[in-house]
């Protein structure tokens, strides 16, 4: 049976789209994990739908064969469904975070442009 998803990557990406602070580097950080927890799990659901059909197609396949990988193809795709949603919603934090950045480095700099000069008397 499949891993589920990993309940600390879960419980962070929760926590930064939750709009807890999270630093650049801890939003590709998360991004590369929830990334590579995606390829995996879709991975594994692709081979047991090949398995699926391999066994479909052989006469010898038993019963308990195909219905064991259902059950494995319906643990994979709400892991698979979750983790896309995830990745989804922290690429649209990561956005807000960035723009939200860029706005105060703008506003710094007017603040800065703006402020008086001493001039002489």
């Amino acid at each position: 049976m499949p891993e589920p998803l990993d309940f600390a990557l879960i419980k962070r990406l929760r926590e930064v789209l939750d709009r807890r602070p999270a630093t650049e580097t801890e939003l590709r950080t998360l991004k590369e994990e929830a990334g590579a927890w995606e390829r995996t799990v879709s991975g594994q659901l692709e081979a047991s739908e090949r398995r699926i059909r391999r066994l479909n197609a052989s006469p010898a396949s038993s019963l308990a064969q195909i219905a064991s990988e259902l059950r494995r193809v319906d643990k994979l795709r709400p892991q698979l469904d979750e983790v896309r949603s995830l990745l989804t919603d922290l690429e649209d934090r990561a956005r807000e975070l960035r723009t939200e950045w860029v706005l105060s480095q703008a506003t710094s700099a007017k603040t800065t442009s703006r402020r008086p000069v001493d001039r002489p008397r």
